[in-house]
């Protein structure tokens, strides 16, 4: 009988750190957002927007 295999990790150290980088990024720019305008729905897009594009660019920039 074979020991049951432990699986691996949920995600890799690269993918969190890249995921955790664009949160920070999305949530400063919601916030400059919304200090600026006040309008929470504005402030969400552009979090999101930012996020969206900072994603793709940690992406790109950190190494695998």
């Amino acid at each position: 009988m074979t020991p049951p295999s432990t699986p691996g990790p949920l995600l890799t150290v690269r993918a969190a750190l890249v995921l955790l980088l664009a949160l920070v990024v999305g949530v400063l720019a919601g916030g400059l957002s919304y200090l600026t305008d006040h309008s929470v729905s504005g402030a969400a897009l552009w979090g999101g927007g930012a996020a969206g594009g900072a994603l793709l660019l940690f992406h790109t920039i950190i190494g695998r």
